[in-house]
């Protein structure tokens, strides 16, 4: 299937998830997450749900990080299709953009090539690694700025499609996609 059709597919499986749903499939995702082999970092960059397109709540992975003493870094969007990123600490304003999307209005900034660990939003993803996002590219750009080594982790309620037809040379595979019933490492 292309990036457009596999977009299409899962926002509407996405829609009719229940709320109680979303949470289930969460926090069974979160539990996925703690059999990975990333705890010795230090650096984790996490995004911050957007309710209303039901993505991943990633809020039980925020408790997890911050029980574990992680330095956790969000995003907020700027200039076109770009992202700078702040340290999360107990003085962290958070509020929703044009686009609803929740960002922190300012704070500690910290350099991309500090970011040893990247929780990634997706629609789909593919048995290689692959995925697809809402395609404005903003991942690819700040993925492309981390250091070669930082770990790519895909956030998915659904399992692997076969394959997506139309991959980008700029396409940055993950490393792994963690969903509710699996870990696909790549």
């Amino acid at each position: 299937m292309n990036k457009k059709d596999l977009r299409i597919h899962y926002t509407k499986r996405r829609k009719i998830l229940s709320s109680d749903q979303i949470s289930d499939l969460s926090l069974d995702i979160s539990n996925q997450i703690l059999q990975l082999p990333i705890w010795n970092l230090s650096y984790y960059h996490i995004f911050l749900s957007i309710v209303e397109k039901k993505e991943v709540d990633t809020n039980y992975i925020l408790s997890i990080l911050q029980g574990k003493d992680k330095n956790v870094i969000l995003s907020k969007m700027i200039n076109p299709h770009e992202l700078q990123h702040f340290l999360l600490t107990d003085s962290t304003l958070i509020k929703t953009n044009k686009w609803n999307v929740p960002e922190p209005v300012e704070g500690i900034e910290i350099e991309t090539k500090k970011i040893e660990v990247v929780f990634i939003p997706l629609l789909a993803f593919d048995r290689s690694g692959n995925r697809v996002g809402y395609g404005k590219g903003y991942y690819d750009r700040f993925l492309n700025a981390c250091n070669n080594d930082v770990i790519k982790i895909g956030l998915s309620f659904f399992e692997a499609t076969d394959c997506i037809d139309d991959i980008l040379p700029t396409d940055i595979p993950l490393n792994y996609c963690v969903t509710p019933k699996e870990i696909y490492s790549f």
